[in-house]
């Protein structure tokens, strides 16, 4: 029996799957057990060092997984060429699991909300920073696709590694919920509680009303007077780590590249 033709595969894939956009995510996504039916690069010797040097765990994946194609054939599957010359298609999980995973009680972690946002890397980032963090989950309002493409490729595959989900502000999972607002409380001055939901507006406009109705705090980070804002991932950022300082159990001792 043949090989079956990978280009043949990922079109029968391609429509219920996630695209995974270069050697980064789909290493991300398998270490954190995606189901990944098809892998391709244009250059699978490269691939496969890049593995030895930054990826060993799962080296041995990747050799029975990589199917090498031309260029020309590479690049007629994604938006724009990764400069690893690696794609695959993984599976995305059920949305119930993800549900599950945000609905459970007692959470360890928090859940970052991202209220309307409006730019697909920002984003990605800040699900690249949650996984990071090991919270508990990203949840989206708003019509912004959290499992986008460009979403996907700006979070390195990380959406494996925690729950992803797009939910309006009445089914946002239960616990305390910390919006962050100028007109908010010092961060430094609080203790954010592992199940908290911690929000954050869009990069335009700032907490809906429907958010901020919800909130149970508003808290502000600190800033210069006549500075504008942070970049929405920065913000997620210091939020988490303040978080995760109180903490010594929170610390991430797994520092694989």
């Amino acid at each position: 029996m043949t090989d079956p033709d990978p280009l043949a595969v990922w079109r029968r894939y391609a429509g219920p799957c996630v695209l995974l956009d270069g050697f980064h995510a789909l290493k991300h996504a398998l270490r954190f057990g995606a189901e990944v039916p098809v892998a391709v690069t244009a250059d699978r010797t490269a691939a496969l060092a890049l593995a030895d040097e930054l990826a060993p765990d799962v080296r041995g994946v990747l050799d029975g997984l990589l199917t090498e194609v031309t260029r020309e054939a590479y690049a007629s599957l994604v938006p724009r060429p990764h400069p690893t010359a690696v794609a695959a298609l993984a599976v995305r999980p059920p949305r119930e699991t993800g549900l599950r995973a945000l609905a459970h009680t007692p959470r360890r972690s928090p859940v970052v909300v991202l209220d309307q946002p409006r730019n697909l890397g920002n984003a990605g980032a800040v699900i690249r920073l949650a996984a990071g963090f090991g919270v508990t989950g990203v949840v989206t309002t708003g019509t912004l696709d959290p499992w986008h493409p460009t979403v996907v490729r700006g979070g390195a595959g990380l959406h494996f590694a925690t729950a992803v989900e797009r939910l309006e502000v009445a089914e946002l999972p239960s616990g305390p919920l910390f919006a962050l607002d100028p007109e908010g409380e010092d961060l430094r001055g609080l203790k954010l509680p592992d199940d908290a939901l911690l929000a954050f507006g869009s990069e335009r406009s700032g907490l809906s009303r429907e958010l901020r109705a919800r909130a149970d705090h508003l808290v502000a980070l600190p800033m210069r007077p006549q500075v504008s804002s942070y970049n929405l991932a920065t913000s997620v950022a210091m939020t988490l780590y303040h978080w995760s300082a109180q903490g010594a159990h929170r610390a991430c001792p797994d520092r694989r590249s």
